[in-house]
């Protein structure tokens, strides 16, 4: 809601991300909600397997992250919560995420049990991964080579020697391997 000098009111509400401490996103978000303001960490669910046991537990999807909606005046009682260390900028402002991709992340989360967020930078060459998706669903290989978006990799078990493409969102890292 801007106004005819392209402003916004400062009382308007918008999606924001704040960068947390380490392994400070779930107790960020509700220190955030004690203070009444809305805030959002998606979590879920893995499976830790020590030698004696097995335990589910809830992490954050995104490691060191948690989406806030606030206006431009609650901004500064964002900043001062325990755990919270800035805003993300874009362009030298806090980066706006569309309300849609909140929306999106919450149905991705209600409707599928089986995702991760991988950051490109966590994949390396010679990891091996696993294809989530598309024509080569399930098949294991090799990465060769990161590339922006997309990952080079080497199949295996196709009885041939095959290298693709394959988008970063399609694959996963094999840790079974």
């Amino acid at each position: 809601m801007e106004n005819q000098f392209g402003s916004r009111h400062p009382w308007t509400r918008r999606w924001l991300v704040v960068y947390t401490r380490p392994r400070w996103e779930k107790k960020v978000d509700k220190l955030l909600k004690e203070q009444d303001i809305k805030s959002y960490c998606p979590i879920k669910q893995v499976t830790n397997q020590w030698a004696d046991r097995k335990k589910i537990v809830d992490l954050p999807l995104f490691s060191g992250y948690v989406f806030v909606w606030v206006s431009e005046r609650e901004e500064y009682k964002v900043r001062a919560t325990l755990g919270v260390l800035n805003f993300i900028y874009y362009m030298g402002k806090p980066a706006v995420i569309r309300d849609n991709v909140i929306e999106n992340i919450e149905h991705l989360l209600s409707t599928h049990s089986d995702y991760e967020v991988i950051n490109s930078q966590e994949i390396n060459h010679g990891d091996r991964i696993r294809i989530k998706s598309g024509i080569f669903y399930n098949q294991e290989g090799t990465v060769i080579k990161v590339h922006g978006k997309t990952v080079l990799m080497v199949f295996d078990h196709l009885n041939c020697a095959l290298v693709s493409n394959v988008p970063l969102a399609d694959v996963m890292l094999n840790t079974a391997i």
